[in-house]
């Protein structure tokens, strides 16, 4: 799908969607109950139904009624079904959901499309080899075979927290307490913390003991919820809170001031820029601002990475992302990605290692852009070509389909005018 922006003026209010991250956690919890659950919240996306075709692949079972979820969970008895079970595109359900099938003595195999069979999972191969179980990758997906032990796992802190989510959602469930050893750099603290509140609604206990250690009991079970809210998604919100930055006459609403989500940042980033804002019941005013350059550490909200990019290309002078390099390990190299992208409409920005530039300037018409089949290059490119009042077309717009299907409508609701055509 080609979706094709002319220029025009943005104002409305927003309200951030439900969270991608908090949805996938408490859907697993609910699932690893005993009894019905009910979450409401449950953004219908392409990363959402891969989570749930897992969760049924593990016994649980699921009924969707509008945005709310009725899980009845297998109770922590882990029988999955058999044949592979497809996390489509889905980073998230490919490494939370690993750790749990591998509870069971049963073969499995999770298998997905795109870039996502390549994603590491090298971490997951360390835990296996060193328990002397089966655990093969290949260019469509993983096989491997449980069942897990309880003990001592240590995991990088670098590559991505899902690894360390997905074993806090399977110990509890094992015979005898364990413990996770965190090998230090340690980043994107925040989404752990968002699993431990998780687990902590479903009634499951999990501690940091220090900044590298978390301790694990044994034996627990998860109970149900009977009305789990799915907080605003702070990723989704951040494009229209640099919408608002840039034009103004653009707010967010449904954002929790206390989330822990690490995309929560976005408001000090764009303070930082020189924005001025202000929250009334909840809703997020940014003013439209004279924006300045400054640096930013991309550790625990690299989700932000393609927006940011975007930001820095409407601020005076040079705008500096550090550790950025996760961003390569997506749906998208998202580093080279907007670098082709935004360089077509006249963006300034390289990267030296995991450090990306850019410069501020004014941009310009261009040809047709790609999404590089990544939803957030696609809404990032489009945030862009409104914010600079350009005639532009992004070609595989659909790639808002794995998060956000709402995206576009989101957009015209605001004036956005933008057609959306089929290839």
């Amino acid at each position: 799908m080609r979706a094709v922006l002319h220029p025009c003026t943005l104002s409305g209010r927003v309200q951030a969607p439900p969270s991608k991250s908090v949805a996938h956690r408490a859907l697993i919890c609910a699932a690893l109950a005993k009894g019905e659950s009910v979450l409401d919240g449950i953004l219908p996306s392409e990363d959402m139904a891969a989570t749930l075709r897992g969760l049924e692949a593990l016994g649980a079972s699921v009924r969707m009624e509008g945005t709310a979820a009725h899980i009845t969970g297998c109770g922590g008895r882990i029988n999955p079904a058999a044949g592979p079970m497809d996390c489509g595109e889905s980073g998230s359900t490919l490494r939370f959901l690993l750790p749990i099938f591998a509870l069971s003595a049963s073969p499995a195999r999770l298998t997905g499309r795109g870039r996502l069979p390549l994603r590491p999972l090298y971490p997951y191969a360390e835990i296996f080899h060193t328990q002397g179980l089966p655990f093969a990758q290949d260019d469509t997906g993983v096989s491997f075979q449980g069942p897990l032990r309880p003990g001592l796992f240590e995991l990088p802190g670098d590559v991505s927290s899902q690894f360390l989510s997905g074993m806090l959602f399977a110990l509890p469930l094992l015979g005898d307490d364990s413990e996770i050893r965190i090998r230090p750099p340690f980043e994107s603290s925040s989404y752990v913390e968002l699993t431990l509140d998780a687990l902590a609604a479903f009634g499951v206990r999990a501690a940091f003991v220090d900044d590298r250690i978390l301790r694990v009991p044994g034996n627990q079970s998860y109970r149900p919820h009977p009305s789990y809210q799915v907080e605003g998604d702070a990723s989704q919100a951040a494009f229209f809170m640099l919408a608002g930055a840039v034009l103004g006459d653009v707010s967010v609403e449904g954002l929790r001031p206390d989330s822990k989500q690490g995309d929560r940042v976005m408001a000090d980033i764009l303070t930082r820029c020189g924005v001025a804002t202000a929250r009334i019941a909840g809703v997020y005013m940014p003013l439209k601002s004279s924006l300045r350059a400054t640096e930013i550490n991309l550790a625990d909200c690299p989700d932000l990475g393609p927006a940011l990019m975007v930001l820095g290309c409407f601020c005076q002078g040079e705008t500096v992302i550090h550790n950025a390099g996760r961003l390569r390990l997506k749906e998208s190299d998202r580093i080279a990605a907007m670098e082709q992208e935004l360089t077509k409409l006249g963006g300034r920005l390289h990267s030296e290692g995991d450090t990306v530039f850019i410069q501020g300037g004014p941009l310009h018409e261009g040809p047709a852009l790609s999404a590089h089949g990544d939803h957030r290059i696609a809404m990032a490119l489009a945030i862009a070509c409104l914010c600079a009042g350009l005639e532009a077309a992004i070609e595989g717009a659909e790639a808002v389909n794995k998060s956000y299907p709402g995206f576009w409508q989101e957009v015209q609701s605001l004036g956005g005018r933008v057609e959306l055509l089929p290839l």
